[in-house]
């Protein structure tokens, strides 16, 4: 199962050393289960998009490793692949870049031949293969057409593939240069969330056995992280319900609502699935 990883310490700048390479099960860990491809999305003092990405699995990629440790952002978002839809390479890794946001996923729909008739020109923006650009781009499309609101974009993209298309799961993750959005749906797989006040645990995490941490400036401010497993021991991580969107604004203020009540009308299993994408998405 791919796994997704966001956090926000907007306004604040920060590294995220511990939540990328030391947490017990972080990235790298997860990644000798996920074999296709990591990638690590950022932003530049300017708020310029830096996207870096391998199809290749992280705990082979040095450059990861050392990207993991020196890039520093108020917003972060990874992941590691387990390929469903499209071959192993680049342009089929997450995260993927539009209109300056960034975009990670977990699942699998179908039906991308209506899909990309429903995209027009956004099928543009589409340089890969996979379902989940495409899903990327329709929320894009959907934004722009409620004047650049990426919650109600999301929302509506969202409903539009629930009434229509075939659904395993549409988790997923999107970050700018100063605002996050998580959304579980439907209660396929896990998605969790951790608001971390500032002054709360410190993240030097001595006594527990393969715990280190190298982020300092995470124990003097707050965060907000989402994840596919809860990374830590920390009590305060909670299990997203389904049909959940969080947008952690430019403020680090953190804003729940339910956009789907009810499961997509064509709600896929394992057994619908091909026998790739029923790998990709078997729980770990």
């Amino acid at each position: 199962m791919c796994r997704l990883f966001g956090m926000s310490a907007a306004p604040q700048r920060v590294r995220a050393t511990f939540w990328l390479l030391n947490a017990p099960d972080s990235l790298v860990q997860q990644s000798h289960r996920e074999p296709d491809g990591v990638g690590l999305g950022t932003f530049s003092a300017d708020g310029s998009p830096l996207v870096e990405k391998q199809p290749i699995a992280a705990y082979q990629a040095m450059q990861f490793a050392r990207e993991a440790r020196e890039r520093e952002s108020a917003t972060f978002i990874a992941h590691v692949r387990f390929a469903s839809t499209g071959g192993l390479e680049t342009r089929n890794t997450h995260p993927f870049e539009q209109r300056d946001r960034l975009f990670a996923h977990n699942g699998v729909l179908q039906g991308l031949d209506e899909l990309d008739a429903e995209l027009g020109e956004y099928r543009s923006l589409v340089q890969g293969d996979t379902d989940s650009e495409r899903f990327f781009a329709l929320i894009t499309q959907r934004t722009d057409r409620r004047g650049g609101e990426v919650t109600a974009g999301i929302a509506d993209a969202v409903h539009w593939i629930a009434d229509r298309l075939p659904v395993y799961a549409l988790n997923l993750i999107l970050t700018t240069a100063t605002d996050m959005w998580a959304l579980r749906y439907p209660d396929t797989h896990d998605l969790f969330v951790l608001e971390r006040p500032a002054g709360g645990q410190h993240l030097d995490h001595a006594g527990h056995a393969g715990i280190r941490s190298h982020s300092g400036q995470l124990a003097d401010h707050p965060a907000v992280v989402v994840a596919t497993e809860r990374m830590d021991a920390d009590p305060g991580w909670r299990p997203m319900a389904s049909g959940e969107l969080l947008h952690v604004d430019g403020a680090l203020g953190v804003h729940s609502t339910i956009i789907m009540n009810s499961p997509p009308r064509h709600l896929l299993s394992l057994a619908d699935l091909d026998p790739a994408a029923a790998a990709s998405q078997a729980a770990v």
